[in-house]
C-alpha cells in the first residue's frame, strides 16, 4: 500500500475465498485494449469474461470505477488534506471514468459516490458458470500526483480501468475511495492488455511486452500476465530503464532523476532475493520499479511499485524494499485491506525489518526500527490523548475510521511492526518464518481473512493473545 515510511521516519466481512490459484479453464479474465492520447484522455474497452467461483447464483456483476474519484464534485477525494498542496502541483484538477457504452447486459452506474458499474444479465450466473461482458469507458487524468494522473514527468495508470469488486460474505463488495490506506481489494484473474501510446512514450508495467508493433508516430505494446489481482502502468518520455535478474525475475528500474540508480536497483534484487528466500517464489516473470512524483512515499500494484522521485537517499531504499514485500502481502496473498489495512501493511512493514537486519550494508537495524516505530507510536498516542481526550488504539479497522494519514501510520505501520515482532517474539525465529511460508503457500492468490494469518503462528505459539491485545488496542507500547 502507500510506503508512509512509518517505521523509517472491523467493518466489513471476511472474504471466504479460494486460496488456491484459479485454473485454466476455472478463472476470469480481462482483454483490455486502451489508447492514450498524449494529453489527458485514455479510452478503453474491456472484454471481461467472468467465471463464477462462488456458492451463489449471481444476477448481476459489479465493477469498481476508481477513476471517478478524481471528478469534480466526488464525495471521496482520491488524496488526503495533509498532501493535497503536494498532490496538486498545478492547482486543483479534476479528472473521472465516464463508461460509454455496455455489451452484454443492462447496466448503471450506480454506489455510494458513483463508484460502481453494475452489469445486469437477466438471468442467474450459477457457480461454475461464465458470463461475458465488454465495456467501453474514456478515462480523463487530471494533474495531479497520485496512483492515476498525469505528474511533471510521467503519467501514472494505476486503477485505470473498470475492475470486478471483490465477493464476499454478504456480495460485492462495493469499497468507495478512500484517502487514507488503500481500498482496492480484488480477486486475481489473467490479464492481456494492448495499450497505444505515442512513439516517444516508454512504458513501465506490470509485465513485460510479449509485442510491440508501430505505425505512423504511434506504436501498440501488448502484455500478458497470469493470476495477477490488479495491472497497472507509468508512462515517460523520460525514462531511463536499467534491469538485473534476480532469483530468476527480470527487475527492471525506470527513472529520470535518480544519482545512485544503481544502488536502488541493487536494493530492489537484493530484497526479491531475500523475500524469495524467507516466504517463496515471486510468481511473476518480472518486476518494474518505477521512479514518478507521488504524493506519498510509494505504492505498489502487482509486478509494479511507484516510487516517489521526492525521497531521500535512505527514505528511497526503505521504500523500494516496502514496497517489494507487498508483491507477497497483497499481490500474491491478497487481504481486505479495506477492513483489516494492518494485515498487509504491518507485514509489509516486518518484511522490511526482516531484510534490512540481515543487510546491514543499508544502514537500518533492527533496533533503530523497532525503536523509531514505537518513539512514533508513543507520540501519536500522547497527542491523541491530548487533543481527543483519549487514543483509539484498536488496530481492526476500516480505512474510512481513521482520522488521516497520521493515526493510519501510526496504528497500521508502527504498531502492526510492533505487533509482529512480538509475535516473533513467542515463535522464535524460524517458526516464525515458517508460519509465513505456510500463510504464503496456503493463500497464494487467494484473499487470506486476518483469521488465517492468525492460524498460521498459533500452529508454532500460543499467540491469539498477542493477536487479541494488539487488535483490540489493549497492549500498552
Amino acid at each position: 500500500m502507500i510506503a508512509i515510511i512509518a517505521a523509517a521516519a472491523a467493518c466489513a466481512c471476511a472474504l471466504p475465498l479460494a486460496a488456491c490459484a484459479p485454473q485454466e479453464d476455472e478463472g476470469s479474465a480481462y482483454f483490455i485494449t486502451a489508447e492514450f492520447d498524449g494529453g489527458h484522455t485514455l479510452t478503453g474497452k474491456v472484454q471481461f469474461d467472468f467465471f463464477n467461483d462462488t456458492d451463489n447464483a449471481l444476477d448481476s456483476l459489479k465493477f469498481n470505477l476508481w477513476g471517478n474519484a478524481f471528478r469534480e464534485g466526488a464525495a471521496s477525494s482520491p488524496v488526503s488534506a495533509a498532501v493535497r498542496d503536494k498532490a496538486y502541483y498545478n492547482g486543483l484538477s479534476y479528472g473521472g471514468m465516464e463508461i460509454t457504452a455496455v455489451e452484454g447486459g443492462e447496466w448503471r452506474v450506480c454506489g455510494d459516490d458513483q463508484n460502481i458499474l453494475e452489469v445486469s444479465f437477466g438471468a442467474p450466473i450459477y457457480p461454475d458458470e461464465r458470463a461475458s461482458c465488454t465495456i467501453e469507458y474514456t478515462l480523463t487524468l487530471a494533474d495531479v500526483n497520485a496512483r492515476t494522473g498525469v505528474t511533471a514527468h510521467t503519467v501514472n495508470l494505476g486503477n485505470f480501468y473498470p475492475i470486478l469488486c471483490a465477493y464476499g460474505q454478504s456480495g460485492f463488495l462495493e469499497y468507495t475511495y478512500c484517502a487514507t490506506g488503500d481500498p482496492f481489494v480484488s480477486e486475481v484473474a489473467d490479464y492481456t492488455v494492448e495499450l497505444t501510446v505515442p512513439e516517444e512514450y516508454i512504458a513501465a508495467a506490470s509485465a513485460k511486452p510479449a509485442l510491440t508493433s508501430g505505425s505512423g508516430d504511434k506504436k501498440t505494446l501488448r502484455y500478458e500476465l497470469e493470476n495477477a489481482r490488479d495491472f497497472a502502468m507509468v508512462l515517460s518520455t523520460g525514462f531511463r530503464e536499467i534491469s538485473r535478474e534476480a532469483a530468476g525475475v527480470e527487475i527492471s528500474y525506470y527513472y529520470y532523476d535518480d544519482q545512485s540508480a544503481e544502488k536502488s536497483l541493487a536494493a530492489a534484487a537484493e530484497s526479491m532475493e531475500y523475500f524469495c528466500g524467507k516466504f517463496g517464489q515471486y510468481p511473476y516473470s518480472s518486476l518494474a520499479v518505477v521512479q514518478t512524483p507521488f504524493c506519498q512515499g510509494g505504492m505498489e500494484y502487482p509486478a509494479l511499485t511507484m516510487i516517489s522521485d521526492e525521497c531521500d537517499e535512505s527514505a528511497k531504499i526503505y521504500t523500494i524494499v516496502h514496497e517489494n514485500a507487498h508483491q507477497w502481502w497483497y499481490a500474491a496473498v491478497g487481504s481486505d485491506q479495506f477492513a483489516h489495512g494492518w494485515q498487509d501493511e504491518g507485514l509489509a512493514e516486518y518484511s522490511a525489518l526482516m531484510f534490512f537486519e540481515n543487510a546491514p550494508t543499508y544502514g537500518f537495524t533492527k533496533a533503530g526500527l523497532l525503536g523509531t516505530a514505537t518513539k512514533a507510536y508513543r507520540a501519536y498516542f500522547s497527542v491523541y490523548n491530548q487533543l481527543f481526550e483519549g487514543a483509539d488504539t484498536s488496530m481492526d479497522r476500516a480505512l474510512n475510521e481513521f482520522s488521516g494519514d497520521y493515526e493510519y501510520a501510526n496504528v497500521a505501520y508502527n504498531k502492526g511492526l510492533l505487533l509482529f515482532d512480538a509475535v516473533r517474539g513467542a515463535c522464535g525465529d524460524d517458526k516464525f518464518a515458517a508460519a509465513l511460508r505456510n500463510y504464503f503457500s496456503d493463500y497464494l492468490f487467494g484473499i487470506a481473512p486476518p483469521e488465517g494469518l492468525i492460524a498460521e503462528f498459533c500452529k508454532f505459539a500460543d499467540c491469539e493473545g498477542i493477536f487479541t491485545s494488539f487488535l483490540e488496542g489493549k497492549v500498552i507500547i
